[in-house]
């Protein structure tokens, strides 16, 4: 059995990456989330109640575990505190949450921020989430962020913030916005930090201490491959990497921490947001599946694109990634097609070619080869078994392995966590 797993979205996030956190969280002792900010939404859904977090692991709904905030994240404090009231809410009175003293901290500005860079790149917006993500990981490139730790300590968080704003300040006033008052901001952040104090700590030590005993670790991935900064359809991407890669500098362990990956990909494919998607269809079909599927964002509540599955892009996760195993999620939402497809290739150029094309211009004049399957008709919903579904579904199944050369461990058929099938036990 392997002592931690590392779960990654193989597509352009959206995944049912929360469900399949939760799920395993089950058999774990410590749920960490390496990367990203609250521009991530995890849904889980147990015993008729749904919940969306945009921070804490989708594990903190699970008794006796430990959810780790880790230092590759951004982290907008209001939101976190938020958060912490909904789960109090749940039930959950006194989580079980480390925060890394590393970790960035979103800053009003680095939002005002985000809403000002796409409003200037000429028309062409890269379609971010405006909750100022990419401004917080660009302040951290540029040594001026501030992070978790420095929220602990008035005089030295009045510094930063100061140094800070004698850059962001001379920005959004020549674009006709308001400058911050660093003494405003002072206050407002030493007061979260107040009430975050209990959970800020050097998460990378104790993480260590854990793994060296033997405890069990599952990493949560946010946001998917695709979007990843290094590997993804850049500039359509996210402003950190997403990938299994990642995780043991983002989280702090070493990289022979990690025993195994898990590729979540959906049955079909979405993305939220501008960027090329050689899949994408928009018919009747396809808002059938947005429908079916609830396919609008957990954060930004926009109707996602719908796709067909591409295994080109899940080959180019497999390989980024070291995928080990793959789960299939929202299986049940294909019910009822006449026909499902599948992406084997794309053509370009006039040549069949089977990998993702570095430059995005190039990946826009991808067409999509596809090859296309019976759909099912059966409500699939109640299945707890493989034996359970319609042939046709097992068919869909198979080929995804063989186009992959990837087993399939478990698939979900619907939002609820019992809705869940293993066919191999990976943790």
């Amino acid at each position: 059995m392997n002592e931690s797993l590392v779960i990654v979205g193989t597509q352009f996030g959206d995944e049912g990456k929360g469900k399949m956190t939760d799920f395993y969280a089950a058999d774990a002792d410590v749920i960490v989330r390496s990367q990203g900010g609250d521009n991530a939404g995890h849904t889980i859904v147990f015993d008729g109640d749904k919940y969306a977090l945009h921070l804490i692991p989708s594990g903190i709904f699970r008794k006796g575990k430990i959810n780790v905030l880790a230092n590759g994240m951004v982290i907008n404090p209001k939101t976190l505190i938020d958060e912490l009231g909904l789960i109090k809410k749940a039930g959950i009175e006194d989580p079980s949450l480390w925060i890394s003293d590393r970790a960035h901290v979103i800053m009003l500005y680095h939002i005002v921020m985000d809403g000002l860079s796409e409003r200037i790149r000429s028309g062409k917006p890269i379609g971010t989430t405006k909750k100022g993500i990419g401004p917080t990981y660009r302040d951290k490139v540029d040594r001026i962020g501030i992070r978790m730790g420095d929220l602990l300590d008035k005089g030295r968080l009045n510094d930063k913030i100061s140094m800070a704003l004698n850059y962001h300040n001379r920005v959004l006033e020549a674009f006709g916005e308001e400058p911050f008052s660093a003494s405003e901001l002072t206050e407002r952040f030493f007061a979260y930090g107040q009430t975050l104090k209990p959970y800020i700590k050097d998460t990378a030590k104790l993480l260590d201490e854990r793994m060296k005993i033997g405890e069990k670790v599952l990493f949560e991935g946010a946001q998917g491959t695709m979007l990843c900064i290094e590997h993804g359809t850049y500039p359509y991407v996210t402003s950190s990497s997403p990938t299994a890669a990642s995780v043991p500098l983002a989280a702090g362990v070493s990289p022979q921490s990690i025993s195994s990956v898990l590729g979540i990909t959906k049955a079909y494919s979405t993305r939220v947001g501008e960027g090329v998607f050689p899949t994408e269809f928009d018919d009747d079909v396809a808002r059938k599946i947005r429908e079916k599927g609830h396919e609008y964002g957990t954060t930004t509540k926009r109707p996602r694109r719908i796709g067909w599955l591409d295994t080109v892009i899940l080959n180019h996760a497999k390989r980024i990634n070291g995928l080990n195993y793959l789960a299939v999620t929202l299986l049940d939402v294909l019910s009822g097609l006449d026909e499902v497809r599948i992406c084997t290739h794309y053509r370009h150029g006039g040549r069949t070619i089977d990998y993702v094309p570095s430059s995005i211009e190039r990946f826009y004049a991808c067409e999509p080869v596809y090859e296309t399957w019976p759909g099912w008709d059966e409500d699939i919903s109640s299945c707890t078994s493989y034996e359970d579904l319609p042939d046709n579904c097992k068919i869909y199944l198979n080929r995804i392995e063989q186009l992959t050369d990837l087993k399939i461990a478990l698939f979900s058929v619907g939002a609820d966590r019992k809705q869940t099938v293993v066919l191999k036990n990976i943790f």
